[in-house]
């Protein structure tokens, strides 16, 4: 027999968990359906991002921040700290609690929002008036649904090197990554984008020799060309050696190490690495869903092909998430999700895609929203630019983080902010307000009129908009 409900979600991420309940929250039956399982093969909601990706990453970047702001940083304050010692365990404990902490929330939130949870993987059966689910339980057990609205969101997970295979002792993905119970004396990391970069940073700061290698000549390329060299040169100063346009001849693991052998412009090299990791981006997750039983379409890449509007090519099931096009983003996900649940209840749900910020987490943080200065030469859009670096901002001085820079865009004639672009302190806090001001079609004007505290760090902002007119004040 099976249960039958409004709104069937598929997967408990931020897309999935957020769409089931704003559904509940519009008063539609909802059930989310959820696969994953923690290290211990307990049932976790969250999925990758809470478990093993945005958030267990960000505690332990706190933790080496902390780290080697004590010991390198510190001294300069008259602040002297003897015996400075790390404790990975205790470390990877604190970051376990907090994962803990946020999984059992969204628990907690379904029980307030009436959201009922079935942890097992689901795929579809078939269809009559409404979409039939089979879900196989984590207890072996089958239990039927229906539902007359399906929302998938079912994620991501890692991209795999065909020639290296993943065991997560020697060869590790993100997982791994964020689980080592020492620091590896040589650590190397195929892909030096978001993930390569961040993990790459946490286990340098704890005393790594950290080595990056991408194919790819262009660093980071979908940051604006002026950041992404900033960008370059600050992480290979602090100590990340990146190797680009790299070609691999042989990766070969042993019981003692990895060794990684390579060609690129300076020749053909060898390295040795105690663990490596593997973060070449991610791929659209819809194994088991039997997607071809009911017709649902995917496109050549693996994802779910969707409109504007997350619909599928099938009546009333939506896809929203890193499943689907666009950015794998958290919060990207988490709003499709809202805007489906607003639509299946009759309003009009909406994402501004032109708005979704964007953050690397590294030290400094990277941040944009909007359009890159090389995107805008290639559409042959005329436009202004203003730029302002942290070396003149008090605020950053007195946090002793004054590297980096600030960039506002504008379109030439109507001075309408096009894209704002941040390398430096809190870039992910202060690109929000360049979010606002673009969602509501400001100007640069706009936010040169603004009054900013002083001494902030947003003062930044404001003198870089200022610039877009030729009349910063402090440079």
């Amino acid at each position: 027999m099976s249960v039958t409900y409004d709104v069937a979600v598929i997967g408990a991420g931020p897309a999935g968990y957020v769409s089931a309940i704003r559904c509940a929250q519009l008063g539609l039956n909802t059930v989310c359906i959820d696969d994953w399982k923690n290290q211990d093969g307990k049932a976790s909601l969250g999925g990758t991002c809470l478990n093993v990706g945005c958030i267990p990453s960000k505690v332990l970047l706190e933790s080496s921040e902390n780290y080697e702001r004590i010991r390198d940083n510190f001294p300069a304050h008259g602040i002297t700290v003897e015996g400075l010692k790390l404790d990975v365990g205790t470390m990877q404990a604190r970051k376990e609690k907090i994962v803990r902490t946020l999984t059992d929330g969204i628990s907690a939130l379904f029980r307030k929002n009436k959201v009922a949870i079935i942890h097992g993987r689901a795929s579809f059966t078939g269809s009559s008036a409404r979409w039939k689910l089979e879900v196989v339980q984590h207890d072996g057990k089958t239990e039927s649904v229906e539902a007359r609205h399906v929302i998938i969101a079912t994620g991501s997970t890692p991209r795999q090197l065909p020639q290296v295979p993943v065991d997560n002792k020697r060869v590790v993905d993100n997982v791994g990554a964020l689980d080592f119970k020492e620091v590896p004396k040589r650590l190397g990391i195929i892909g030096a984008g978001v993930i390569g970069l961040e993990l790459g940073s946490v286990w340098r700061r704890l005393g790594s020799n950290v080595t990056l290698f991408q194919t790819k000549d262009a660093f980071l390329s979908s940051v604006d060309d002026q950041l992404a060299a900033e960008a370059l040169r600050i992480f290979t100063r602090q100590g990340l050696v990146i190797h680009r346009g790299v070609k691999f001849s042989s990766i070969k693991v042993s019981s003692k190490n990895v060794a990684v052998e390579f060609e690129n412009k300076e020749g053909t090299q060898k390295q040795l690495f105690d663990k490596l990791i593997v973060a070449i981006g991610r791929a659209p997750n819809t194994a088991g869903l039997d997607a071809g039983k009911v017709g649902l379409k995917l496109d050549e890449q693996g994802y779910i092909d969707v409109d504007e509007h997350c619909h599928t090519n099938l009546q009333n099931i939506y896809a929203i998430g890193d499943v689907v096009r666009g950015p794998m983003l958290a919060h990207k996900g988490s709003e499709e999700g809202v805007a489906v649940a607003e639509l299946i209840a009759g309003q009009a749900g909406h994402v501004n895609y032109a708005t979704i910020p964007w953050v690397i987490y590294t030290s400094p943080e990277i941040a944009w929203v909007g359009q890159t200065e090389q995107a805008l030469k290639v559409a042959g859009v005329e436009y202004c630019k203003g730029t302002f670096p942290f070396s003149a901002n008090g605020r950053a001085h007195a946090l002793q983080e004054t590297t980096g820079l600030v960039k506002v865009l504008a379109d030439a004639q109507t001075d309408r902010i096009l894209g704002v672009h941040i390398i430096g302190p809190c870039a992910s806090e202060l690109i929000q307000e360049a979010v606002v001001a673009m969602e509501f079609a400001a100007s640069s004007e706009d936010i040169a009129r603004i009054v900013h505290a002083h001494p902030s760090l947003s003062e930044s902002l404001h003198e870089a908009a200022l610039g877009v007119t030729k009349r910063s004040i402090h440079i």
